[in-house]
């Protein structure tokens, strides 16, 4: 099997990973990796991008195959939801391939089918073998016709539609389309240089010599962007030897804004996978004690996993819901980072699957996890200490609402202006609030405020 084909195959297994099992991008295709027993770093390379380029358009894809489907000849008349779902994924695959990339030829549409008969066999092939030519023969136009502004709207921003209708509201129509726009695409790669194992100096000599070109970013104090790479940032000898963590500026930042100190007790509340953890022991120069809790026995083994690799010598891991009281007892924490699970809608265009799981129901039920968390996290603050309260959503449900009612039930806390500063103010009136968006900052879309108990 070429790698051509190794690709498509796993590009196949990762969608139906991610639409049976709710995987998101990353785990899916290494789920799909083990199970075809495929580590080529081409076709990985390559079915990365398939996957995500397909998941990142899915809406309007399922329109351009559901159109076809009607057009067929078959009988009984073919539903894209009743296929085998590695057919769909196969059909979503082709239809992204040869219709919303470069224009395809007759012959790259051939050597397609042809690669989708050696993985999934004729037999399942063969049901549709006619719509293929449909596909490839579709005027696109047609999808679009006859539709209201926000249902064609959704489509060619590859949005769900009840999304368009509140960014529209909460953001204005041009500017809630600057952000669609820039979530059709990742933001840059970001790496924090990780001083407790050697000078910034001597690590970004390092990384030079491993291929890889960077730049500063302006503001911060570890953090650069990748401007150029050869091969998998995470294959390199530098990043085995922990001199380096693939961490978003608007991550860093977080952290930065925290400002843990040397000697500190600080508290990393849902901090899994750990790119918090490691930055706040850093920062701490590896002095004090950081509690990292997380409820999650698998994400908690990646954080152990990266605490070492790192050389992080200040963490004590727990395994623990936020839900309820905080697993430590008569622990008075200096500071607590709080980045509670959320919708994701600000990492979209890094992660595309998160927009197709979530519903509006989604942002209220989210909004009342972060609050119960916030809450626990009171009884754990010396007095004097800090809370960090951070999402990488753009609702304003899961951000200044919060935010709002903390302070209003609190009135013990109050809030401190956030520096270093990179973003613009929040939404509301909460100039001490920090919101960053991709269209903006070339970041992950986040929001994070800074609170402070009275001594």
């Amino acid at each position: 099997m070429g790698a051509l084909s190794e690709a498509w195959a796993l590009a196949i297994e990762a969608l139906y990973h991610i639409e049976s099992r709710r995987l998101n991008e990353r785990l899916a295709l290494l789920e799909a990796s083990k199970h075809l027993n495929i580590r080529t770093a081409t076709a990985i390379g390559l079915a990365h991008k398939l996957v995500i380029e397909t998941v990142r358009r899915q809406n309007y894809i399922d329109a351009l195959i559901d159109s076809a489907l009607r057009q067929s000849e078959t009988e009984p008349k073919l539903s894209l939801g009743t296929l085998n779902p590695r057919l769909r994924a196969f059909l979503r695959l082709f239809t992204y391939e040869s219709k919303t990339s470069e224009p395809v030829s007759y012959e790259r549409v051939v050597k397609l089918a042809e690669i989708g008969r050696s993985i999934l066999g004729w037999r399942r092939m063969m049901i549709v073998e006619s719509t293929l030519g449909l596909l490839w023969g579709l005027k696109e136009s047609m999808v679009l016709q006859g539709l209201g502004n926000v249902e064609k709207t959704s489509l060619t921003v590859f949005q769900n539609p009840w999304f368009v209708k509140y960014c529209f509201r909460l953001f204005g129509r041009r500017v809630a389309l600057d952000f669609f726009r820039s979530s059709m695409m990742p933001p840059p790669t970001y790496v924090r240089i990780n001083t407790l194992k050697m000078s910034e100096d001597e690590i970004l000599t390092a990384l030079s010599d491993d291929g890889i070109s960077l730049t500063k970013v302006g503001g911060l104090s570890h953090s650069y962007e990748v401007v150029d790479q050869q091969g998998l940032l995470t294959r390199t000898t530098s990043f085995e030897q922990g001199l380096f963590s693939l961490q978003d500026k608007a991550s860093s930042l977080a952290v930065e804004i925290a400002a843990p100190e040397p000697g500190m007790t600080v508290i990393d509340a849902c901090a899994a996978p750990g790119g918090k953890t490691t930055y706040l022991a850093q920062l701490m120069r590896n002095r004090g004690e950081i509690y990292s809790v997380d409820y999650s026995r698998r994400r908690m083994a990646l954080l152990c996993k990266e605490v070492n690799r790192l050389g992080v010598e200040i963490c004590k891991p727990l395994v623990g819901d936020l839900c309820n009281p905080l697993p430590m007892t008569k622990i008075e924490a200096d500071l607590i980072l709080l980045d509670p699970p959320c919708t994701s809608t600000g990492v979209i265009g890094k992660a595309p699957s998160t927009k197709w799981r979530i519903s509006k129901r989604s942002i209220s039920n989210m909004a009342k996890l972060q609050w119960t968390m916030l809450s626990n996290c009171v009884e754990a603050v010396a007095d004097g200490g800090t809370i960090v309260y951070c999402t990488c959503s753009v609702t304003v449900e899961e951000n200044e609402m919060i935010i709002e009612r903390f302070l209003k039930l609190n009135p013990d806390f109050k809030p401190v202006e956030p520096s270093p500063w990179l973003g613009v103010p929040a939404l509301r009136s909460q100039s001490f609030g920090q919101r960053l968006y991709p269209n903006l900052h070339r970041s992950n879309g986040f929001f994070v405020a800074k609170l402070q108990a009275s001594a």
